[in-house]
């Protein structure tokens, strides 16, 4: 008989909760019981899973007893509070806040492209899982790094409020309409306009000018790939709902056709081959919402380098980040031997 898993859902009630709970679903993960915790104006709310209504409960330091697998799905300070008081009670925690990323004891996974860091979550009971852009860089350059090695990356992202939050898809929604009907806005959610504009901030900025989010990209990317790999990120957040897009200029260890580079995305697991510029055929954001490929395009030389490429990367972020959860999850039962569909 299959073995049925008593799972918590913590920040159940933000987006990428709501995410995770559908995929859980979606994708018959073997749940027996399931316990969905927040903070705040949530709890008490009630939602459904698996066709029954569920409460949604007050996390606390108690609320793991039973629990054999959490997923956090709200901020870092929240992970770093609560996902000892889990690992404690017995659950293997799966953390998609940047809580534990940096963490040289906890495994930093991208299931397509380093599964088998799931082996090292013995050392503390939480395997992190990186930022919705690294995840889908991470999976269209594994393959290629793979064949030729990758020395150096440099990329621009192109990311949708949906990153932020509800609030701030609520604040992009608003902006707009007030724009439109030619009345004043608010800024809440970020520090300028986000409605019709472009800004090149994400996260607080750093004593050496950039900002967290690149930060974050370039260190999760190096943890992964190796120390080795330089990386330089420029992050711009973008008046779009859903998405993220990234320019993606990589320096090889050997030379690597662009035809090759197709060759290889096109069998990678996880990734979808869009590239026929002729046809108009491209990534772009509205075609990745709400799928749970990477699609990658506008593969070229780069002819101011002997072994660069360049690519056009997209992927929808919150079911990007969602997604790798859930995998990580199941291939964590993989590994040890147990069925989870």
């Amino acid at each position: 008989m299959k073995k049925l898993w008593n799972v918590a859902l913590v920040g159940v009630t933000g987006v990428m909760g709501e995410q995770v709970r559908e995929l859980l679903e979606e994708r018959g993960f073997p749940v027996g019981s399931v316990k969905f915790l927040a903070q705040g104006k949530g709890v008490g709310a009630i939602l459904e899973f698996q066709g029954k209504p569920v409460p949604v409960e007050e996390l606390r330091h108690d609320s793991f007893q039973g629990v054999e697998i959490a997923f956090f799905c709200g901020g870092s300070s929240r992970s770093l509070e609560f996902c000892p008081s889990a690992v404690k009670a017995g659950a293997l925690c799966i953390d998609s806040s940047s809580a534990w990323r940096d963490d040289p004891e906890v495994p930093l996974v991208v299931a397509e492209v380093n599964p088998s860091g799931i082996g090292d979550s013995s050392r503390k009971g939480i395997i992190a899982t990186p930022a919705s852009l690294t995840i889908q860089l991470l999976t269209a350059l594994q393959p290629l790094h793979d064949a030729v090695g990758i020395r150096r990356i440099v990329l621009s992202t192109y990311q949708s409020v949906s990153g932020t939050g509800r609030k701030a898809i609520a604040e992009l929604q608003k902006q707009v309409g007030e724009l439109l009907n030619g009345r004043p806005i608010v800024c809440s959610a970020y520090p300028h306009q986000i409605a019709f504009n472009c800004l090149p901030q994400i996260g607080d900025f750093e004593p050496d000018g950039s900002t967290a989010e690149e930060l974050k990209i370039v260190n999760e990317t190096r943890k992964i790939l190796g120390s080795e790999v330089r990386v330089s990120a420029t992050a711009v957040r973008v008046p779009l709902f859903y998405g993220n897009s990234a320019a993606v200029n990589i320096e090889t260890g050997a030379k690597l056709t662009a035809d090759r580079a197709r060759e290889l995305l096109a069998a990678a697991p996880g990734v979808e081959l869009v590239d026929d510029p002729t046809a108009g055929a491209y990534p772009m954001a509205i075609d990745a919402a709400g799928q749970e490929l990477v699609m990658v395009g506008r593969i070229r030389e780069d002819r101011s380098l002997e072994n660069g490429l360049n690519l056009w990367v997209v992927a929808d972020n919150l079911r990007m980040e969602a997604l790798n959860a859930v995998r990580v999850a199941e291939l964590y039962l993989e590994m040890r031997g147990l069925p989870h569909d």
